[in-house]
């Protein structure tokens, strides 16, 4: 009814019966699947998996940077959370998930610039 006109214009199906290569029709999508994998994937488990690694063999003394921007000493190291020293008598409980990486040691005072 309504579709007779599209129908028409899409032509004749093709005589002959030569069916095309499912290798070739996939072999595209097949391809970019591969690059994604080596370029995105991979990479990304990769460091998810030094990141483990750098959780399960934090001790006490590092400098650790949290996942919100605090720099601290680790005072104690417990199976799910790390107390960390921030400063003069300044401690925070941190959950261990929230340690995004390590940190330089403290820099040296600025109270005696003008020297």
């Amino acid at each position: 009814m309504f579709f007779e006109g599209i129908a028409h214009a899409m032509g004749a199906p093709p005589q002959g019966g030569e069916q095309p290569n499912p290798l070739a029709t996939f072999a595209p999508m097949i391809l970019i699947f591969v690059i994604i994998y080596f370029l995105m994937i991979r990479p990304q488990q990769k460091k998810a998996k030094e990141h483990r690694e750098f959780l399960a063999n934090l001790k006490k003394g590092s400098y650790v940077l949290t996942s919100g921007g605090l720099r601290g000493r680790i005072i104690s190291v417990e199976e799910s959370y790390i107390e960390l020293e921030l400063g003069e008598n300044n401690v925070v409980e941190v959950n261990r998930n929230f340690i995004s990486g390590p940190a330089d040691s403290p820099r040296k005072s600025k109270k005696n610039k003008n020297d």
